[in-house]
This record gives C-alpha cells, sequence and structure tokens, in this order.
C-alpha cells in the first residue's frame, strides 16, 4: 500500500503590474528548493494576479505568463506580495501616494482564507497597510520610502530600520534582497536550522541574518579624512569586517576578544569598531553573542548534547550564561526551546 504523501504547504505570490522579476524569483527559489530529509519538496510556489491568468508585465521588459488567477488565494497557506512600480487601472496606488487599494486588488485580497500567514517584500507593504492588515502591528518596508508609509497609514507600528519583521501570522520585509532573509526566516521558523541552512548554501546566500539588523542605509562620508598608517590605511583600501567575521564563526567555542577581532582584520580597536558597525548595524559584542545564540539554537535543534557541552561549545562557557543569554533572546530556556522544536519537528 502505497504511504499517504502529505499536503504540502502552498505559497501563493501575488503579482500585479509592475512587479520586480527578482522579487518574484525570491519564494519561488527559497521556498522552492526546501527539501525534508527524504528529500521531498516541503512548499508549492504558484503565482497568480488580481485579474485572473494572462500576461503581466514587469517594470522592465520581462512579461509573464501566470496560470492562476485570485482564486488561488482561497488555498493558500501563505500569500506573498512582492512590490510593484505601476498604479492600478484607476490609477490607484498603495505604494505611490494614494492610501486606497484598487477594487480588483481588494476583492482579490479578500479571497484570502482566514488563518493564512501573510508576507510582504520590500514596498508590498504598502498593500498589506491599504488593507488595513497591518493595523497595530509592527512592519518595515523599504528605508526610503519609511516616510511616505508613515504618513500614509500612521496606524501602523513602521520600523524602518530593520530587514524584516516577524508578527506572526504577518511578516514584512525591507528593500529587495532582504526578502531572501525573510523566506529564510520563514523556512526556518517551519522547518528548523538544518532545512534552512541547507535551502542557504544551495542558493549560495548567508544563512541567517537578523531580523533587527540595521538596512543598509548610505551614510554622509566625512571629507578631508586622511588616512594614517597601518589600520585607518586598511581602511582607506577598502578593507572590510567581513573575513574577521568568517574567522570569529569558526572560532565561537574560544574567548573572542575586542583586540583580538580588531588584530585580525588589522585595524585599531576603535576603527574596527566603528567599520563593524557600519557594516552590520551592531557592535563587535551585540553580534558575537546573537551568532552563539544562533549556534546555540542549531545545536539544541540537531544534536542531544547536555546544556553544559552546549554552553561550551557556543562559547558562553556555563549552562548559566546560556540560559540567560537564550532567554534574552529568545524568552525561553534552552531545554524549553529544546522540547518546543521537537514538538513541531
Amino acid at each position: 500500500m502505497a504511504q499517504h504523501m502529505p499536503r504540502r504547504h502552498r505559497v501563493a505570490v501575488l503579482i500585479r503590474p509592475g512587479f520586480i522579476p527578482f522579487e518574484l524569483g525570491i519564494p519561488h527559489r527559497i521556498f522552492g528548493i526546501a527539501r525534508d530529509a527524504e528529500l521531498r519538496p516541503l512548499y508549492e510556489v504558484v503565482t497568480c494576479t488580481p485579474g485572473g491568468p494572462g500576461l503581466v508585465r514587469s517594470d522592465s521588459d520581462v512579461l509573464v505568463q501566470v496560470e492562476h488567477g485570485p482564486e488561488v488565494l482561497e488555498t493558500a497557506d501563505t500569500v506573498v506580495v512582492p512590490a510593484s512600480h505601476t498604479s492600478g487601472p484607476d490609477g490607484t496606488d498603495p505604494a505611490g501616494g494614494d492610501p486606497r487599494l484598487e477594487p480588483e486588488l481588494a476583492a482579490a485580497l479578500a479571497r484570502i482564507r482566514p488563518g493564512a500567514r501573510l508576507m510582504s517584500i520590500c514596498t508590498g507593504a504598502f498593500v498589506l497597510a491599504a488593507a488595513g492588515l497591518l493595523d497595530g502591528r509592527p512592519a518595515t518596508t523599504h528605508w526610503s520610502e519609511s516616510d511616505r508609509f508613515r504618513r500614509l497609514y500612521p496606524r501602523v507600528e513602521l520600523d524602518p530600520d530593520v530587514l524584516y519583521t516577524d508578527d506572526g501570522d504577518v511578516l514584512t520585509s525591507a528593500g529587495v534582497a532582504s526578502g531572501v532573509d525573510l523566506c529564510l526566516h520563514v523556512v526556518r521558523r517551519d522547518h528548523g536550522t538544518a532545512v534552512a541552512q541547507d535551502v542557504a548554501r544551495r542558493t549560495v546566500v548567508p544563512p541567517h541574518r537578523d531580523g533587527g539588523q540595521a538596512q543598509y542605509i548610505r551614510r554622509p562620508v566625512v571629507a578631508g579624512r586622511v588616512a594614517g598608517p597601518g589600520a585607518d590605511a586598511a581602511q582607506a583600501r577598502g578593507a572590510g569586517t567581513a573575513a574577521t567575521r568568517a574567522w570569529a564563526l569558526d572560532r565561537l567555542d574560544e574567548p573572542l576578544t575586542l583586540a583580538a577581532m580588531a588584530r585580525h582584520a588589522a585595524m585599531s580597536v576603535r576603527t574596527f569598531t566603528r567599520r563593524f558597525r557600519d557594516e552590520t548595524g551592531e557592535s563587535p559584542a551585540q553580534w558575537l553573542t546573537r551568532q552563539r545564540v544562533e549556534h546555540a539554537r542549531t545545536l539544541l535543534e540537531s544534536t542531544v548534547l547536555p546544556v553544559e557541552q552546549v554552553a561550551r561549545r557556543c562559547g558562553f562557557g556555563t549552562a548559566q550564561s546560556l540560559r540567560a543569554h537564550v532567554h534574552a533572546a529568545l524568552g525561553v530556556t534552552p531545554s524549553a526551546y529544546r522540547r518546543t522544536f521537537r514538538r513541531a519537528a
């Protein structure tokens, strides 16, 4: 007797004229290649439009033949709304200064079944906000559109400085590439670290960037700075902290001091700290603690190591220190996190 195949989680990507091809590809790529231990697909990803099947023009010369209309939204477990650069047929455009939804788009969103998870990429958050789905909830969007978003939708708790937000059944992401981070975060939330890391490896992207990491907002460069010898000269040549971050990730079980990290980067402590924060949005200590917590999550999910050994392998030293940091980051103890993940798995 054939074994019953579990129903795959259906992800519907709702696009409109003027969509960005890269954003359309993100959920198809990230969710589409996620596999379980038996290499079975974990998600079914389909594309739909408010107006029904047909050709949809992107913001470039790319046209996509979409096979599904809004009826797909009635069966979707997750709905993803990417950005669009074109207004609706009646001139309305939630991302263009008009807080209304075009009737066709509003009718499509009304077909989303209760309990479905909602996600937006970049200015797709404007659509969810115009539909009233973000009122009273945390959200983000591209930093350059944050002022307009706040004016149009003051009831949304906008945070323009993060890569993505997760409010359970409603998730939003900032600029284009942060859609990758959000989709990987959802895969990890649904199926654990191992599956998300496998997807990240296959797509050659970082396995995890925390949602609280700062967006890449351009900051003014101080004019007239003259590079001095040593560390400042390395900075002037374009040296960054990425290599040192990779070096530190291989040594999380060791005592990593700020001085040691700066020395590896061939910078003064002051220059390294400033450059590190510019590149990551965090101080070296904050980043290191977060990486150690992430490593602890992986070990708690994928091994049966005692908490004391997990603490040592992550660089926290003692079980008490591990409990304090995991509870501060996740709101639960390491043992409770491990039990919860095993029940979900």
